[in-house]
Formats: structure tokens, C-alpha cells, sequence
């Protein structure tokens, strides 16, 4: 995976305090892998291990200075864009894209947090299809987002991926990766790739007995992309990032927690 240089990989989502999603998830998740993680702050949180109690999107203004002193500094191998929070964003990000040329671009997205607050407006999911899924080299959406985006009807099963691929290309996407951690399997956890003339490849992973789910998807997403930043092929990347989560989904963090609620849902950190 040598490139003579420690690829960089962007991160563009918001900020979770609490570690566990975001750009810092992102960021433990390239570094760990070996890439440089620079990042751009969507929106302001207020979350921790039980979800997210607020949002502040970031002013608009200064979500473009971020983004054009690293882009006017630093070459950027490939970009992983997470929680958008709004459309002024999302069209800064897609401008920023075309301004630079950045062709290596994962799209996790993310339309409702775990807990269930939304982290993107209604009306900004359609500027999100329009302007940056023409742009992406891979979205993620799990079943919930997928049914989102196409008005309902999928559950994950494999007889049903290839008219859900046609629906999401009809959207504008190039490359989806269908993420399963909602589907019906009993043993696996099954993704299913498409890409437009290939055949629709399946990666399963056992299912790990674990509480430690917050920020699987940004974890996920953060590895394809540096898989990719490295040159990898989507597939591999694809591949090595579901090892890559089941191996962290097995060794995640333990959290002291302030009071001791033994009743409520634990969502602690993957690490």
C-alpha cells in the first residue's frame, strides 16, 4: 500500500464530544490505518452515550474558510463526507469538490442519528442527491436511509438489491454499497456492493454480540475511503473495511459510566 507519501484523507461530518461518530471517529479510524485525517466541521453536537440531545450546523461562511485553507494547502487523496446537516453546506461541499477536482469521494448518508434525531433537513436531502451523488465514487446507505431515498420497500434481501441499484442510479449514485446491520440474517451482517457493469458482490461478517454499535457507520465509511486513498480497488476497500470494523467491534472501548442506569441502552464508543 506504499505511496511514498502518508496519503490524506479528508473527513467532513460533525463533531461528536463524545468520540464515538464523526470526525472523531474519522480520524481515529484513518490514523489507525495509517493515512493522515484532516477535517471539516459540518455542525456542532451535543451527545454522548445515551444520543444526541442538539445540533448547531456551523455557520456557512466559515465552514467554506475550512474547507478552502486545506484544499488551497494540502493535496486531498480522498474525501469522506458524513453528517451535512443543510443544503448551504451540501452545495459548498459539492462546488468544493468540482473547484478541486477530488474524484475519490465516500458518501455515508447520514439522514437520522442512531438515537433518532434527524441530522439532515428534509429539504436538503434532495440538494444531497442532486449535487453530490453525481460526484461520489461510493455511497453507503443503510436499510433505513435506503428506503428513505426510494420511498419504502427494501429489507435487505439479496432478490431485491439489483432494482434498489436501479432506483439509486436512477438518482444519480455511481457505486452503492446496501449496508445490512438492519437486515433479517441470524449469523451475518451482509453488504452488497453494485457497481454499474459488474456483477453485485456480497461481504458477510458475523454478527458480533456487542452494545458497542455508535458511529459503525462513520467507522465504515472513514476505512473505504482510506483503503481507496491508498489505491486500492473499491472491492478490496470495501472488504478490508468490514474486517477492519469486525475486528474493532470485537475489542471496543469499556466506558465508566457517571451513574450506574443499568436499565437504558448502552451505546458506548467502538474505540
Amino acid at each position: 500500500m506504499a505511496k511514498g507519501y502518508t496519503p490524506t484523507i479528508l473527513s467532513i461530518a460533525g463533531s461528536d464530544p463524545y468520540g464515538g461518530a464523526g470526525v472523531q471517529i474519522d480520524s481515529k479510524t484513518i490514523h489507525a490505518l495509517g493515512g493522515y485525517a484532516l477535517s471539516v466541521t459540518t455542525a456542532l453536537t451535543a451527545q454522548n452515550s445515551t444520543g444526541v440531545k442538539a445540533l448547531l450546523p456551523t455557520p456557512i461562511e466559515h465552514f467554506k474558510l475550512q474547507l478552502q485553507t486545506l484544499l488551497e494547502d494540502i493535496q486531498i487523496d480522498a474525501i469522506k463526507i458524513g453528517m451535512l446537516a443543510n443544503a448551504q453546506i451540501i452545495e459548498v461541499v459539492a462546488a468544493m469538490i468540482e473547484q478541486y477536482g477530488i474524484s475519490t469521494v465516500v458518501l455515508d448518508t447520514v439522514l437520522v442519528s442512531s438515537s433518532g434525531t434527524p441530522l439532515l433537513e428534509p429539504k436538503a436531502v434532495t440538494m444531497m442527491v442532486e449535487r453530490l451523488f453525481p460526484l461520489t465514487t461510493l455511497i453507503t446507505p443503510n436499510i433505513p436511509e435506503v428506503n428513505h431515498l426510494i420511498g419504502g420497500g427494501y429489507r435487505g434481501g439479496p432478490e431485491q438489491i439489483e432494482a434498489t441499484a436501479s432506483h439509486l442510479y436512477g438518482l444519480g449514485a455511481t457505486a452503492l454499497l446496501l449496508k445490512g446491520g438492519h437486515g433479517s440474517s441470524p449469523t451475518h451482517a451482509i453488504d452488497y456492493l453494485l457497481q454499474p457493469n459488474h456483477p453485485a458482490q456480497s461481504f458477510a461478517t458475523p454478527w458480533v454480540k456487542t452494545s458497542h454499535t455508535h458511529g459503525t457507520g462513520c467507522l465504515l465509511s472513514s476505512a473505504i475511503a482510506t483503503y481507496l486513498a491508498y489505491g486500492k480497488s473499491l472491492a478490496q476497500s470495501v472488504a478490508d473495511a468490514k474486517v477492519f470494523l469486525s475486528q474493532k467491534l470485537q475489542t471496543a472501548s469499556r466506558l465508566q459510566l457517571h451513574y450506574h442506569d443499568t436499565t437504558r441502552t448502552r451505546r458506548e464508543p467502538i474505540f
